[in-house]
Formats: structure tokens, sequence, C-alpha cells
């Protein structure tokens, strides 16, 4: 989604209401955040919006962004909130021949996932680190991608499968329009 390096439209204020709801749906999409929630987003601090391309709202606080929405879709953490809390967040991996792929821009194709150095929910080598307490994620859910071999996550982003027809097809693409490690979104300079 932010492939290319992009200047950010205006900047505004969020209304204390709507930071009120921000914070609501944050809780309500990645509730193991709750004990960190203050130190994201502090409830006396003020939250700025950037209007970016392609419809897209980001939320930040002061130079620092911390969670992006397209349109009406989930609210999304950026990647710098991701590596501060990895354990918050649903995971999958890929292998490391997907890595490149994904750090390119290129769609996450299910291959990258379902091959022997992947990892999903109810994987039985996935163990208690991927198994988002064993339960699948379904279509439509946000989640975090780490790679084989490294050790911080390359790409957010939102599910076009669930994890369990991943498995059954084994084909098809897995996460589009993601923020991924060196995109626009992760260059952008707000100071």
């Amino acid at each position: 989604m932010f492939k290319k390096e992009f200047v950010p439209g205006s900047r505004s204020k969020v209304k204390s209401s709507a930071q009120r709801a921000i914070r609501a749906k944050v809780l309500e999409t990645y509730p193991k955040l709750e004990p960190h929630l203050d130190e994201i987003l502090p409830k006396k601090e003020q939250l700025d919006l950037l209007k970016i391309p392609d419809r897209v709202s980001l939320y930040c606080l002061g130079g620092e962004p911390l969670f992006w929405q397209h349109m009406d879709d989930p609210v999304i953490p950026h990647l710098k909130v991701i590596h501060k809390y990895p354990w918050a967040f649903p995971r999958i991996r890929i292998d490391r021949g997907a890595i490149r792929f994904v750090l390119s821009g290129a769609t996450l194709m299910v291959p990258g996932l379902t091959s022997p150095g992947g990892r999903l929910p109810g994987d039985e080598e996935a163990g208690e680190e991927y198994g988002n307490g064993g339960e699948e994620l379904e279509a439509g859910e946000v989640v975090v991608v780490e790679a084989e071999g490294k050790e911080t996550a390359c790409l957010v982003g939102v599910l076009t499968m669930g994890t369990k027809e991943m498995r059954e097809k084994k084909k098809g693409p897995g996460i589009e329009n993601g923020h991924y490690v060196g995109d626009g979104l992760w260059k952008l300079d707000l100071s």
C-alpha cells in the first residue's frame, strides 16, 4: 500500500471524543495492549491526524506514527509500535525465501506461509509462539508477519483469507496492501 515515498497532507488535531474512540478501537482489536495503552496513547496528550495518499488516516503523537486506518478498515499499528510490543498482536511467519518479496512490496502469497519455514496458528510446529492461543485467524483480521530467522516483524496487514483456508488451498494472496519495513510509511519523516 505504501510502496512509494509520499508527502503527507494536512495535519489536524484529533478531538478528545475521537481520541477516546480510537483508544477504545485499539483496545477492542488488540486487548493485549491494555497494560501499555497509556504509554502508547496517553490520555492527556494530543493526537494528530495526518491525511496520506489512498484515503489513509495516520494517527501520530508528536513526531511518532502510531496507528493508521484506510477508510473504515481496522485500525492498524505502525511497525514501530509492533516492534516495541510484539507479543500483543496475532502473528504468523513467512519462510526465508518470501522475505525479499515482502520487502520489495509484493503481495504476500500463501505459499510463503505454508512452506516448511512458515508458521500459522494451529500448525504443530508453531508451538505457543505462533499459536495465538491455538485459534485460527479469520479473513479480515489484522496480523503481524515475522520472517524466519529475523527478530522483528517485517509486515502488518489484513488477512485476505483465514489461516485454516490457507492450509487447505496453499495458494493465493495472504495479505494485500500491508505496511512493511522500508516502505513509504516506514520512511515518512514527521519532524
